[in-house]
């Protein structure tokens, strides 16, 4: 079997920006929810995905922002969005699916965590993250575990990762800490971009292990001496830039394989869809949960 591990906040970005405004008879907007709700039953009809657990940033803040001031915050989220993140979380257990709701964690380390406890597992062929995230490269490996990108169908397994950022999954967090992460809110370092940082981490595989002599780097990168001398002058902050690219794999998940297991929808999704005003959905479920 695969297990598919659905990247739930960035669905509900994706929806809220991608599907069409709906609103509820009581006046909330609900488009994110919905268009999330279709995507997954998309999952289990259209894909035939068979086990699939769901990842929700329950809050956006987490022991990130305790490391780094500047790190994602929830200021700036729309609110029509924002107040759809927990209903959401309802809308899918009602839709059958494991739920992990991050507070401490955000929901990439929970995904990470799945993939590093499921992908050893008797049965598992194959762990398919459900998102394009590019943090979650570093959980690849081979090509039992993967990201699927479902919006564009692009599946990545190691060597697409190679492919796609010069460096093997392992080198991920290194090469986020060098080139930097507007969405999450740190910076990189000044002067590295992604195809130095790809050459070098190709070669060194982490920073620590990048020679602080740039001559015996032996790899083609423009403007070698200016990168070194960058590097050394913020050593400190690319190590915590680093700290803050790695996922956490030790996220206390209870569900086992078998708890993955899509067996149906839930009753109370009948009555969320009418609160929410679409009972489209409802129609379109091929199984359901004994009452």
């Amino acid at each position: 079997m695969n297990i598919h591990l659905v990247d739930g906040t960035y669905e509900l970005f994706r929806n809220y920006y991608g599907a069409p405004k709906k609103t509820s008879p009581d006046g909330r907007e609900v488009g994110a929810i919905l268009g999330l709700l279709r995507s997954l039953l998309s999952l289990v009809t259209t894909s035939k995905a068979t086990h699939v657990a769901c990842a929700f940033d329950h809050v956006i803040e987490s022991f990130r922002n305790d490391i780094f001031a500047g790190y994602k915050t929830s200021e700036g989220i729309e609110p029509d969005l924002f107040a759809q993140f927990h209903l959401a979380e309802e809308a899918v257990s009602a839709l059958g699916m494991a739920v992990w709701p991050m507070v401490e964690f955000e929901a990439d380390d929970a995904l990470a965590a799945g993939a590093a406890m499921f992908k050893n597992s008797t049965g598992v062929e194959q762990v398919v993250i459900c998102s394009p995230d590019k943090d979650l490269a570093q959980c690849v490996s081979g090509s039992k575990v993967v990201m699927w990108d479902r919006r564009r169908q692009i599946v990545l397994d190691e060597e697409g990762v190679i492919r796609k950022f010069g460096v093997r999954p392992a080198s991920i967090p290194d090469w986020l800490a060098l080139v930097g992460d507007a969405a999450d809110g740190y910076p990189g370092i000044e002067g590295w971009g992604a195809k130095s940082a790809g050459n070098v981490l190709f070669r060194f595989e982490h920073l620590e292990r990048i020679p602080r002599d740039y001559r015996t780097w032996g790899v083609s990168v423009a403007r070698p001496a200016h990168l070194s001398e960058s590097l050394e002058s913020h050593r400190n902050e690319a190590v915590l830039y680093r700290r803050l690219a790695t996922l956490r794999i030790d996220v206390p998940l209870k569900e086992s394989v078998e708890d993955l297991r899509w067996r149906g929808a839930r009753d109370h999704l009948k009555t969320l869809c009418r609160e929410l005003g679409e009972e489209e959905i409802v129609e379109r479920i091929p199984l359901w949960l004994p009452i």
